[in-house]
């Protein structure tokens, strides 16, 4: 493989104009596409085999109109204090806001609180429901306009108004990939000490983003795709792309510093570190593909479009990059003057650098580096044992937001489980039922009985007669474990055999979707771990011929995985981190764990490959394993150190979203990259090897001959050009023949 991709390097260094011209016309195809092909994203919430998902289907085909991917509002209004909704004034307020709101456009129906009975006892708080004909996505500004005069309308009268549902979430606003690229820009001009060098990542990572995000948009024409799937294609194409571009380009002027020419220099930075990026680059997008294992549609599609980005990036790095190479020839070379220090020289091979201090530190103590490490990692990973997951609710959201606040006055007018009901439907069968009504009487009366139960609705059957929807209103709120006990409680009471004669009792709702989801999440993430890792044990046997490395590398990443959880149980759960701005939510969002093992085991497996590829380079070319370790460190851990930092930055900035899965996202991704990037990958990762000398390259001889030698670390490539170089000087020397 090196070979191969020594003379994909040349060949697009000296040819740079004919492939920077095909990517041109890539970047235009794939932009054509996109603008012919893209239909609207969908953003349904799926969850196949699940009974809340064939109830939910169910009550969309008996009662139309009920679908849940319809946008909806919730406006609660509040009197000042002494008074009551029902005053005159407040109420001809209430009444001229939900009738605005009425005319608007794509309101598909409103719920008036005085018709509808929506008035706690006190008389001091209203709601109204508001449901559109379209999702959120592709509401128009003028909806939003009509929605928003309405609530400031009624605020001028004296009422206190808040606004919840998905209508009054704002906007999606770009800011996060925009910090990120600063950040990123700012970071690799300190590293190379260049614009040009520190250009190149940053142009070909956004070049391989926009021709990934175009083609999962123009796939849109073919399927359905959520509107967070190129979102995700964004963050990690970008990503990747610029660690990946970093990570040969390091290579790259280390080889031009040597005084190789320009085309031989790109040929041995691709065949050498261009080999350990496709290496990182199946890492991460096994471990994206491998969220198929799920089995729900939206993590499916995200995981794929998310790994075609990845596959681009790669592309890219080998390819158009050593064009860019040629396009800027020894400019590449060029430093700052403010910026130039032998301390942060990459080209220098003798200069003292922190990186190698470090390195020769944790080797010479590598019991020490090793205990001291995993028994931190341990005291951060111990709060894990107190998680708790779900999916987070308005409840949930920063005390300040409307949404928040919202969600408050209706659990203090009405009970926190009016924010969540449960839709128990009452089925009879395709063909009616008789006795459907009976049987809808019997289960609400039945459900009235239940412990966890605030409030049960007369049945309300469809046209046909054949099914019948009964309301439950819980005790606790959407989120609250004792909502989770009351629907197992109602499937156990009233589900097959104890279900009424000739009907089928189905629970359904927005919060059993989310219980029935995270059971699913819980239960898919130990075969995904399995699959994911699996495979990636044996790409990293195979890339490194050796047990000792593939083994570091996963009981590393599990570790890793501890000690994140383990934090956001603190910061999230346990509210740690109040005082710093990160609010309290009492559980982890459930969706985070398949998600995050998937995105930062194929980073982590990228650090381990920079790392450890440099390491292994110096033990194949002659070097003793202990000073392999220190020299591979030396080259590795700068460019390791750059992409954290990078990565820890960009998600960082999502610590203080408006909304608590974001923010935990970016909590998670963050804690992650710092622990594995620092901890394992550059503390434990050194000194295991340190500690097992010449083991750490070991492979058992009939497992050798059966694995193919991908030569990752380019040593045939390296010993052929070499030989190459010394036939070359033997001919032209006066002694010579």
């Amino acid at each position: 493989m090196a070979t191969l991709l020594y003379r994909i390097g040349r060949f697009s260094y000296r040819s740079r104009r004919l492939v920077g011209a095909i990517w041109l016309a890539v970047i235009v195809l794939a932009g054509l596409a996109a603008a012919t092909l893209s239909n609207p994203t969908s953003d349904s919430f799926a969850i196949p085999g699940t009974e809340s998902q064939e109830a939910f289907d169910l009550l969309q085909e008996r009662f139309p109109g009920s679908s849940p991917d319809g946008a909806a509002a919730r406006l609660v209004f509040a009197a000042p204090d002494g008074g009551t909704v029902t005053d005159p004034a407040h109420e001809q307020a209430i009444t001229d806001a939900v009738a605005r709101i009425d005319a608007g456009p794509q309101v598909a129906a409103v719920v008036d609180p005085f018709t509808a009975g929506l008035v706690s006892e006190d008389g001091r708080i209203a709601l109204a429901e508001v449901t559109y004909a379209v999702d959120f996505f592709s509401l128009e500004p003028k909806a939003r306009e009509t929605l928003d005069d309405a609530v400031e309308t009624a605020r001028e009268s004296g009422l206190r108004v808040e606004l919840g549902g998905t209508a009054a979430e704002p906007e999606p606003e770009l800011g996060g990939e925009l910090l990120g690229i600063a950040v990123a820009a700012l970071v690799l001009v300190i590293t190379f000490g260049s614009l040009i060098a520190a250009g190149m990542p940053l142009l070909t990572g956004i070049v391989g983003v926009g021709v990934g995000v175009a083609l999962v948009t123009a796939a849109t024409a073919f399927v359905d795709l959520s509107t967070i799937t190129p979102i995700l294609a964004t963050m990690l194409g970008l990503a990747v792309g610029i660690d990946y571009a970093l990570f040969i380009a390091s290579r790259y002027r280390h080889e031009l510093a040597t005084g190789l020419p320009g085309d031989e220099a790109a040929g041995r930075a691709i065949g050498t570190a261009g080999t350990a990026v496709v290496f990182a680059g199946l890492t991460v997008v096994i471990a994206l593909a491998g969220l198929t294992v799920v089995g729900i549609p939206m993590l499916t599609e995200m995981g794929l479009a998310a790994a075609v980005t990845v596959a681009i990036a790669v592309v890219i790095a080998l390819t158009l990059l050593p064009a860019l190479f040629g396009f800027a020839g020894r400019r590449m070379l060029a430093r700052l003057p403010g910026l130039r220090s032998r301390a942060t020289d990459p080209e220098d091979d003798d200069a003292p650098r922190l990186s190698t201090r470090w390195a020769g530190l944790v080797t010479r103590h590598p019991v020490v580096a090793v205990t001291a490490s995993v028994a931190g990692l341990a005291v951060l990973a111990l709060p894990m044992l107190d998680v708790r997951f779900g999916l987070p609710d308005e409840g949930t959201y920063p005390a300040d937001s409307t949404q928040r606040q919202a969600y408050d006055l209706t659990a203090e007018g009405f009970g926190p489980g009016f924010n969540g009901p449960l839709l128990v439907l009452v089925d009879g069968g395709s063909g009616g039922s008789v006795g459907v009504e009976a049987a809808a009487a019997s289960v609400a009366e039945g459900l009235q009985g239940l412990d966890g139960v605030a409030l049960v609705t007369p049945p309300e059957p469809d046209e046909a007669g054949r099914t019948a929807v009964v309301t439950v209103v819980p005790e606790g709120g959407p989120s609250s474990p004792e909502t989770e006990r009351l629907v197992e409680a109602i499937r156990s009471s009233f589900g097959g055999d104890d279900a009424p004669d000739g009907a089928r009792v189905l629970v359904t709702g927005m919060t059993a979707l989310f219980i029935d989801f995270s059971e699913r999440m819980s239960a898919a993430l130990l075969p995904y771990l399995l699959v994911v890792v699996g495979l990636s044990f044996l790409l990293l046997m195979l890339a490194f011929r050796s047990l000792v490395v593939p083994v570091k590398a996963t009981l590393g990443f599990l570790l890793t995985m501890a000690a994140t959880f383990g934090a956001m149980v603190a910061a999230f759960q346990w509210g740690w981190l109040t005082g710093l701005g990160v609010e309290e939510v009492g559980m982890i969002n459930s969706m985070l764990p398949i998600i995050v093992v998937g995105i930062v085991f194929g980073l982590a497996m990228d650090y381990e490959v920079f790392l450890v590829t440099r390491m292994r380079e110096a033990y194949v070319h002659g070097e003793p394993a202990l000073r392999a370790v220190t020299t591979g460190f030396g080259h590795g851990a700068r460019v390791v150190t750059a992409a954290a930092i990078i990565m820890i930055s960009v998600f960082g900035g999502f610590v203080f979203h408006e909304a608590a899965d974001v923010r935990q996202l970016g909590f998670a991704l963050a804690v992650a990259i710092a622990v594995d990037a620092f901890v394992v990958r550059m503390t434990i990762v050194p000194a295991v090897l340190a500690l097992v000398g010449e083991r750490a390259w070991w492979l058992p001889r009939w497992l050798d001959r059966l694995l193919p030698d991908v030569d990752i670390e380019g040593a045939r490539l390296t010993g052929a050009l070499e030989d190459d170089q010394n036939r070359q000087r033997v001919a032209v020397s006066p002694s010579g023949p």
